[in-house]
């Protein structure tokens, strides 16, 4: 049996099981993924625990990416976390998909593109109507996130490269600004474009 040479690895830390599933979903092709959810933990200190575990690994990561998004229930002391956290993941050479207000925006930019600031309570409840479904409720379950990736390229109605073209259109508008106050926005469509480089033809 021929094997595919591994070209290139990738470590992705994320601060949800929905981000980690999501992203393993890609049928990449020699590419390793390394998915790691670390939820729980305020965004400067996931990107002190990938730090972490980059120095405690045996393995040499080509890239690294830290996954988070905003919570706006701790006001300002959020805001300097969130910020602080992408610029010292920067300074650290990592790659930074982050979302503001959530992580949920990047699915919902596969159908609609917004400009005005919501809540995630917002991209709960037009998910559920997209997808069937309580997303608040069942959208989080382990067996659905699994799949979700396959739903999206499967509905008519999504278009992940519609997503990729509004999630560039959002940061574009917005990246002179700082990082909190970019809203809404999702950088997530780079760490996709990084994934499709290797899809399974």
């Amino acid at each position: 049996m021929e094997t595919i040479p591994l070209r290139k690895s990738i470590l992705i830390v994320c601060e949800g099981q929905t981000e980690k599933l999501y992203f393993e979903s890609f049928p990449v092709l020699g590419l390793k993924v390394e998915a790691i959810d670390l939820g729980g933990q305020s965004k400067t200190k996931l990107v002190d625990s990938t730090q972490k575990i980059l120095e405690s690994s045996e393995y040499e990561y080509d890239e690294v990416w830290c996954v988070f998004d905003m919570d706006f229930k701790n006001g300002a002391n959020q805001y300097a976390d969130f910020d602080n956290a992408i610029e010292k993941a920067i300074v650290l050479s990592y790659n930074v998909a982050y979302s503001n207000d959530s992580f949920e925006l990047w699915f919902y930019l596969h159908y609609n593109k917004i400009e005005a600031q919501q809540l995630r309570a917002f991209y709960y409840e037009q998910l559920s109507q997209k997808l069937g479904i309580n997303y608040e409720r069942e959208g989080k379950k382990y067996a659905f996130c699994k799949k979700l990736y396959s739903i999206l390229l499967n509905d008519g109605n999504a278009s992940q490269e519609r997503a990729i073209k509004n999630g560039i259109e959002l940061y574009e508008n917005q990246k002179y600004l700082v990082y909190h106050k970019q809203n809404p926005v999702t950088t997530v469509y780079k760490l996709v474009q990084t994934l499709n480089e290797n899809i399974r033809k």
